[in-house]
Formats: structure tokens, C-alpha cells, sequence
């Protein structure tokens, strides 16, 4: 079927704006099966089930969105972890500011090295998720990546990791146009940690696709924040095999536009995947959380939590499914998405979907949507706490129930510690 004009022009239109890697390696044929999906589909409009909630149009559009850089205000947030550092400026790999990859002890490549080889692992891997994950709902974004990313990190987790492996993403440009692809690999009791930390580029795309082997384990803790005027569209791909653990956590703070998608595949018995995030946005702030959780196996247990704190005029979105397939007995499927809204301005859109074909399951879903606990915050200023302060304290209670899904004590201090400083200087512009 040929698409719309309106989605064929916006695509030639983006196509045009970019360099299609020529490298006759072993990820070329994902980057032509890529491209050929994305001539199908078209890049998303308005008009399309997913994003009739988020406006695409600077996502899409051939010349990028200027974003105004930000000083360096902050220590990266992770400085306290003892972590092997790989840095990116605008989107393209700094060696000379990183970390020796080996201190991680797993074995760490750079997609541009492994992309013209002719045999290596990433071949079986690099585009498979993301073209699964296509189905039933299309990501042409993702496939966008796939086709045309040139940089990223191809991992392979063998056994434990000694260090925690921590992406720092550094914006220099205002108009840099990154595209970042990740490829992830955790054999069988392996057991890997993944941080992300920074604005990235003016537009960043990113995608990151994880294959956790039977018994293996990946925590994953991103940050997105600091320079307000960038957009973002994230997609991770996650397939999980028997007795696998997949956790992921994201903290956003500004952003004019960041969309993040998940999905997750539970294709062996005994899976644990949860999915958490937790957002404080202020002004023209616009974020969506989308995440599609397939169970296609027995006794899996999925988890989605997520916070977001809105005000002045800021907009959240969350669109989160639960499929459970036939066969998927003792599922275990939970998930809740909850905004506190302090001020009339502001608008939390969600979409919460469960579709169940097995009958011995336990799912439920949730969604709220509420104004700040004024018996609450009378409580604290009868107190002494100056009205700020006991806001600030009501809504890091709120937000309690997201970063808690971080099993790290230290990472998750590191979060909390971020936010107090985000709220602190909004307090004090106010």
C-alpha cells in the first residue's frame, strides 16, 4: 500500500538529510531490511494510534530543532559509582575521554568497528529486537536507527562485570543530529549494570537492543535532563530467555520533547522485567513513556511503575500494554501510572492496555491523576517547614514508589540526590 503524501514527503525529506553507511560488513543486511520496513511504514504523523498523544513533527523533520547548550552546572550523576566511563559528544564515540573499555571485564566494541567485519555475533543481534518489536505496533523511528546509526556500544557479558558500564552522553553542538545504536549480549549467569547519563545532542535517536540469555541478569539507570531545549526518542529492545531479569529505570528532567519506548519480550519460563520511570517536568515539557510487555511464557513476572510530577502548562504522557499470550499461565502482570499535577495548567494523557489470551493469570492496571495531598502539606507547615521545602518532600514521597524499583542502594541515592537538586533551584527561581 503506498503511504500518504504527507508521510511520503516527510520521509524523502528526512532520507535526504542523511548518509546511508555504505560498509559491505555483517550489519548490512539489517541496515537494508531496516531501511526497506521504514519505505513501508513511514515516518509517524500525528494521525497514528501511538502518537495522536505526542506531536512528532521535530522528531521527523529534516533540519533539527536548534537546543542552546547549558554550562557544565552539575557533577554527572553517577561520579559517586566506581564505573567504567565510555563518553559520546554529539552522538560519536570520545576515546580519549573515556575509560579503558577492559576494566568493565566484559568484552566491549565499537558498532563502527564491528559493522565491517564480516563474521561477528552483533550480526545475529544488530536490528533483530527492534524489527520484532515492530509488531503489532509500529516504531519507525527505531528502524530509522537501524538503517542509518553509525556509533554505539556492542556488548557481550559473559560472566559477572566488575564495574558498572556508564554511557555519558555531552552536548556541544546546538544543532547536532546524533543517532546512537546499542547492541547488548548476557549469556547465561552473567549479570551486567548499565548507567546513561546526559542530554546527548540537540535530536538524539537511540536505540538499544538487549538479549539476556536463561539465568542472566541486566539492570539498566539512565538520566535524561539538563539542557532543556532537546528532544529525544529512546527505544530499548528487550528479549529475555528462561529465569532471565531484565530492570530498567529512566529519571527525566527538562526536555522540550523525549519519547521513550520499551518493549519487552518474556520468551522463556520464569522471567522477571520490570519497567519503572520517574519524571519532573516544568513548563513546555513534553514526555511520553510507551512500553508494550509481551508475556509468551510461564510464571514470567512483569512490572510497570511509573511517576511523573507535572506543573506549569507541562504535559506527560504514558501508553503502557500487558500481552499475555496463550500458554502464558501464572503470569504475573502489574502496572500503574500515576501524576500529581501542581497547578490546573498542566495534563497527564494515559493509555493503559491489558490483553490476556491465558486464563490462570494475575494482571492489573492502574491509572491516577491528582492534585498534591493538602491535608498532607498542612501537616508539614504546621510544623515549621516552609510551604516549598514540604512540596518538595510530598513529592519525592510520590515519586518513592518508581526509584525504589532500583535495586542498587547507591545508584538509587544518586537519583533521589538529582531531584532535590533539580527542585532546590526551581525553589529558588521561583
Amino acid at each position: 500500500m503506498a503511504l500518504p503524501q504527507p508521510k511520503l514527503d516527510t520521509l524523502e525529506a528526512r532520507l535526504a538529510s542523511l548518509d546511508l553507511p555504505n560498509e559491505p560488513g555483517c550489519l548490512a543486511p539489517a541496515r537494508a531490511d531496516a531501511l526497506s520496513r521504514l519505505h513501508a511504514a513511514g515516518l509517524p504523523v500525528r494521525r497514528d494510534e501511538y502518537w495522536k498523544y505526542t506531536k512528532p513533527d521535530t522528531l521527523t523533520a529534516a533540519e533539527v530543532t536548534p537546543a542552546a547548550l547549558l554550562g557544565e552546572v552539575e557533577e554527572p550523576i553517577f561520579d559517586g559509582i566506581d564505573r567504567v566511563r565510555l563518553v559520546f559528544v554529539d552522538g560519536v564515540f570520545d576515546a580519549d575521554a573515556s575509560d579503558d573499555p577492559a576494566l568493565a571485564g566484559v568484552t566491549i566494541e565499537r558498532l563502527s568497528d564491528v559493522a565491517t567485519r564480516d563474521i561477528h555475533w552483533a550480526r545475529d543481534l544488530y536490528g533483530v529486537l527492534e524489527a520484532r518489536g515492530q509488531s503489532p505496533v509500529a516504531r519507525p523511528l527505531a528502524a530509522l536507527n537501524t538503517a542509518f546509526a553509525r556509533d554505539g556500544i556492542v556488548i557481550h557479558a559473559t560472566g559477572k562485570a566488575v564495574r558498572p558500564v556508564s554511557l555519558e552522553y555531552l552536548h556541544r553542538s546546538e544543532t547536532s543530529d546524533a543517532l546512537l545504536h546499542h547492541l547488548i549480549k548476557v549469556d547465561g549467569g552473567a549479570d551486567l549494570t548499565v548507567l546513561e547519563d546526559g542530554p546527548a545532542a540537540a535530536r538524539f535517536t537511540k536505540v538499544m537492543e538487549v538479549d539476556v540469555a536463561p539465568g542472566g541478569a541486566f539492570h539498566h539507570v539512565r538520566a535524561q535532563g539538563r539542557d532543556h531545549e532537546r528532544r529525544a526518542a529512546t527505544h530499548i529492545f528487550a528479549r529475555l530467555g528462561e529465569a532471565a531479569t531484565f530492570k530498567t529505570f529512566t529519571l527525566t528532567m527538562n526536555g522540550v520533547l523525549t519519547r521513550n519506548d520499551v518493549v519487552v519480550e518474556l520468551t522463556g519460563d520464569d522471567g522477571v522485567a520490570h519497567v519503572a520511570g520517574a519524571c519532573v517536568g516544568d513548563g513546555d515539557f513534553h514526555h511520553d513513556d510507551t512500553v508494550f510487555v509481551t508475556h509468551d511464557a510461564v510464571g514470567c513476572e512483569s512490572r510497570q511503575v511509573f511517576k511523573k510530577v507535572l506543573r506549569n502548562g507541562a504535559v506527560g504522557v504514558f501508553q503502557g500494554k500487558i500481552l499475555v499470550k496463550q500458554g502464558a499461565q501464572k503470569t504475573d502482570g502489574y502496572q500503574i501510572s500515576q501524576s500529581l499535577l501542581l497547578d490546573d495548567d498542566s495534563q497527564f494523557l494515559a493509555k493503559p492496555e491489558l490483553e490476556i489470551y491465558a486464563d490462570d493469570v494475575a494482571c492489573s492496571h492502574g491509572s491516577t491523576s491528582g492534585a498534591i495531598d493538602e491535608e498532607g502539606l498542612f501537616y508539614l507547615r504546621s510544623r515549621g517547614v516552609p510551604e516549598g521545602e514540604a512540596t518538595d518532600l510530598m513529592t519525592l514521597a510520590f515519586l518513592a514508589e518508581a526509584i525504589q524499583e532500583i535495586e542498587d542502594q547507591r545508584l538509587a541515592d544518586g537519583i533521589l540526590a538529582r531531584l532535590q537538586g533539580w527542585m532546590a533551584r526551581r525553589r529558588q527561581a521561583a
